[in-house]
């Protein structure tokens, strides 16, 4: 059975015909969203079974459309949290990613700015490596980008699309040795992103990131998950309780080959660990579980067949 990632939008009334059909076909609901009187669910749906739901959906006013990004986190990089680097294409971007079911956090780095000083600490490299893909925004200047780059990605694990106010050959020129993406044409500007062409790029950012996520699922299907993440966050939230007091809109965050899961490390890793996911099979078996980096929180790690020799 094949899952793909869809967004479902409809009127709140019997929406939750919706949440069980879904889940009877063997489908996994990754976010829930109430905004006044419509609910949207990013979810994981059988690719078969896509057209039962949109006609199950017609008659409560719902409507589902594919999203790409639902069950992944991407970290959105900027060289600093100061006003002509953050305010408005970093955010922009990260809205607008977060629109096609990707979950979405900035990083600005402390000393990313200044040619001569730019830098990235560890802590701020760690955090970019418990995502699935990092997109970095860094300006308008060739000789900037050409400069800083090398600094900026040293140690960062996870696939990197780069966006600049240079055109996208030109990026592509500049960079050596080459990131998995790239997009032209969108650099540091004082507005917010509301014109037909201003749209269209970052419309060129999804695409680029898709594309590069795409990629990344072909690399781990050669070698596939214990465990699908999705099913993963269904076990914690059925058995660790307390999860449910998260006041977080993501308690627990599904990435493409593992979770985020925010409750605090040191009181809660030994119960996760412990927690029986099928016939005796627990959690630790299936999956690292590491403090995160990013505050206090839980990241998991699904360990691939070829350590397990089982797929749950």
């Amino acid at each position: 059975m094949i899952l793909v990632p869809v967004t479902y939008k409809g009127g709140i009334f019997r929406h939750d015909e919706i949440i069980d059909l879904i889940e009877d076909l063997g489908g996994y609901i990754i976010q829930k969203h109430m905004i006044a009187q419509e609910v949207v669910l990013q979810a994981l749906v059988p690719k078969d079974d896509i057209e039962l739901i949109r006609r199950v959906g017609k008659p409560i006013t719902g409507d589902i459309t594919p999203s790409p990004l639902v069950g992944t986190e991407i970290a959105v990089v900027t060289p600093s949290l100061e006003i002509h680097h953050l305010p408005h294409a970093s955010c922009d971007v990260a809205e607008y990613i977060r629109r096609f079911g990707a979950k979405t956090n900035m990083v600005g780095l402390a000393r990313g700015f200044g040619k001569r000083i730019s830098q990235m600490n560890d802590e701020e490299r760690d955090v970019i490596n418990e995502h699935d893909c990092a997109v970095y925004l860094l300006g308008d200047f060739e000789t900037c980008i050409e400069y800083k780059l090398p600094a900026l990605r040293r140690g960062i694990q996870v696939p990197i699309v780069l966006c600049g106010g240079p055109s996208t050959e030109a990026l592509k020129s500049l960079i050596d040795p080459p990131v998995d993406g790239y997009v032209g044409g969108i650099g540091r500007f004082m507005h917010r992103t509301k014109e037909s062409e201003e749209i269209a790029k970052l419309d060129e950012v999804v695409e680029e990131v898709t594309r590069v996520l795409d990629r990344k699922r072909e690399i781990l299907a050669k070698d596939p998950l214990s465990i699908s993440p999705a099913r993963l966050m269904d076990v914690i939230s059925e058995k660790i309780d307390e999860i449910q007091d998260v006041l977080s809109p993501t308690p627990i965050t599904v990435q493409m080959a593992g979770l985020r899961v925010k409750l605090p490390y040191d009181t809660f890793s030994s119960r996760i660990r412990a927690t029986e996911v099928d016939d005796g099979i627990t959690i630790g078996e299936l999956a690292d579980v590491l403090p995160s980096r990013m505050r206090d929180y839980i990241l998991l790690r699904i360990k691939p067949f070829s350590e397990t020799n089982q797929v749950i």
